[in-house]
């Protein structure tokens, strides 16, 4: 009578054990959530350089942001400020006189003046008109694409302010001296945009943002050859000389 031996059968049965162990490990290992990309900052200064004897500029006013360059692997926005915000009509001013916002956000005017405002713009990267509306009243401008937005009153000609509207939430808060710091930046390759309603053309660099962030940044921009002038009203003609206010 032949003996059977169990040594072949209790190697299949180890490798069998084996082989479900390792399957079911790779199935934790697809089911775990995937580990944020390391972010970091981008800080510096930003200076403004001026005609001799000319009144400072407000740095505050002034826009910092990143244009991604390629593919960027990155978070949702957190920063819903940038997709719905407001620009106040108050004493015959625009207020604040800067906004930012993202491609494709919206920033609405309220009129808090006792008389009547028509907002508009005739910027080329999305000219509106929101129209004669009084006291207590808000209407709501769409940004559909990245780029500067001079906004205006059609009654008061002094009324100017301006939208900048960024294609990514990569934007900063400039202070007073100029130093400004660019939150939760994901590693990638950028252009450094500056801009400021004194120095006509925007200020460009291009830099690569470790995962660690990036530091001393210094952007100049030239204002010697501002001069304020007078704007054109909506239909692109001058303002009529009035003494006072229709509205």
């Amino acid at each position: 009578m032949r003996a059977t031996s169990t040594s072949g059968s209790a190697l299949s049965s180890d490798r069998r054990t084996r082989a479900l162990r390792a399957f079911a490990l790779s199935l934790a290992i697809v089911g775990l959530p995937r580990v944020a990309r390391a972010q970091g900052i981008v800080s510096g200064q930003i200076s403004l350089v001026e005609r001799q004897r000319a009144e400072p500029s407000d740095l505050r006013s002034a826009v910092v942001y990143l244009e991604p360059i390629g593919k960027i692997v990155r978070t949702a926005s957190t920063r819903p400020e940038l997709t719905e915000t407001s620009i106040a009509m108050t004493d015959r001013e625009f207020v604040p006189h800067v906004r930012v916002v993202q491609a494709g956000g919206s920033v609405t005017f309220p009129n808090r003046d006792p008389f009547s405002h028509n907002v508009f713009s005739n910027a080329e990267a999305g000219p509106f008109d929101l129209g004669l509306y009084r006291r207590g009243s808000s209407r709501t401008a769409h940004f559909p694409r990245p780029g500067i937005y001079p906004v205006y009153c059609n009654i008061h000609s002094r009324m100017v302010s301006f939208v900048v509207a960024v294609p990514e939430a990569n934007v900063a808060t400039v202070a007073s001296d100029g130093r400004f710091a660019i939150p939760d930046v994901p590693a990638g390759t950028y252009r450094l945009v500056a801009w400021h309603e004194r120095a006509g053309a925007r200020v460009v660099h291009e830099l690569t943002v470790p995962p660690t962030g990036l530091a001393g940044q210094r952007i100049v921009l030239d204002a010697r050859a501002y001069v304020s002038g007078p704007h054109l009203n909506k239909f692109g003609l001058p303002y009529a000389a009035t003494r006072v206010d229709r509205y």
